[in-house]
């Protein structure tokens, strides 16, 4: 059995980065993250869920969410697919539809690698395009922490039923 160690973030000018271990194949793990299946596990009811996921999963393929916040607020984010090579890399651009209060409507680039260890996938996440937007790296990092313990936790209650 894999012993999961907690997810990790940190920040610097203009790159977040993250990491975690989790208890899934590589290609279950990139399911969770590009598929309608976000919506199972992306979120809770005391911060925001994501709804509505559409993706076209390939190179110039747009994907699109809505982040439901606690108090009801709908906020839409949309990117386009840069690289897609399943199940290892997927690199696109990420950007908010709305004034964010820390990065405002300002695109970035977002890269899950994925790497095959003993008894799962270890995940990492490479963010950048933060130069210029500290506060909202910081932001970003400690999101992207939060975000990967709610995937390890879904992974973990979930064996091989994606």
């Amino acid at each position: 059995m894999l012993h999961l160690s907690l997810p990790q973030a940190m920040a610097n000018a203009d790159t977040v980065m993250a990491s975690a271990e989790l208890p899934a194949s590589p290609g279950q793990v990139i399911a969770a993250l590009v598929t309608k299946e976000v919506e199972r596990w992306w979120g809770s009811s005391e911060t925001y869920r994501m709804t509505d996921w559409a993706a076209d999963l390939h190179v110039g393929g747009r994907w699109s969410v809505i982040v439901e916040t606690s108090d009801g607020s709908h906020l839409p984010a949309s990117g386009t697919f840069l690289e897609v090579e399943t199940p290892r890399r997927i690199v696109q651009t990420r950007r908010y539809d709305w004034d964010h209060p820390t990065l405002g409507r300002h695109e970035t680039t977002l890269a899950y690698l994925l790497e095959p260890i003993a008894g799962g996938t270890r995940l990492t996440i490479c963010h950048g395009g933060f130069a210029g937007f500290p506060d909202a790296a910081a932001e970003h990092a400690e999101g992207w922490a939060r975000v990967l313990g709610w995937l390890q936790q879904y992974l973990e209650a979930n064996p091989g039923k994606m």
